[in-house]
């Protein structure tokens, strides 16, 4: 009984340790990768041996260009079902925040063209309001006074 227990908690943790290594995309470096600093792209100083012994001089143009392409550091997108849909769900948020900024920005510019058009016709027919009342008062004072 002791055994089975055992066997089936390292089955578990090896489990656990497989899915999380899957889920954050790490990757272990084969013997045959570039290193770090080499695949990054920075120029690591060579030691080749040569005939008096080695050499501490930067590498030559040759060996330039016959090193390997630097590898992209990032790492492929998520096989887990899970990290893929929380992925396309952060996508999917943040393309929605965008869109409802911008349609909320245009809604306050026609709000705000609106009320600028209303002030404009408010004034407008104010200004039309006193001329008139200008001009009835001027003709009631000019005009025949009734007793």
């Amino acid at each position: 009984m002791t055994q089975i227990r055992k066997l089936l908690i390292g089955t578990a943790l090896t489990t656990l340790c497989a899915a999380a290594f899957a889920q954050t995309g790490v990757q272990s470096n084969p013997p045959s990768a570039p290193s770090a600093p080499a695949a990054a792209g920075v120029d690591v100083p060579r030691q080749t041996p040569d005939i008096a012994g080695l050499r501490d001089e930067p590498p030559s143009p040759q060996d330039a260009r016959h090193a390997p392409a630097p590898q992209p550091l990032a790492a492929p997108g998520p096989t887990d079902p899970l990290a893929q849909k929380r992925d396309e769900d952060a996508r999917a948020n943040a393309e929605y925040r965008q869109d409802k900024q911008s349609a909320r920005t245009e809604y306050k510019g026609h709000v705000k063209s609106a009320k600028a058009q209303r002030k404009a016709d408010r004034d407008a027919a104010n200004d039309q309001m006193k001329e008139q009342m200008h001009g009835a008062a001027a003709q009631s004072q000019g005009g025949d006074q009734r007793p």
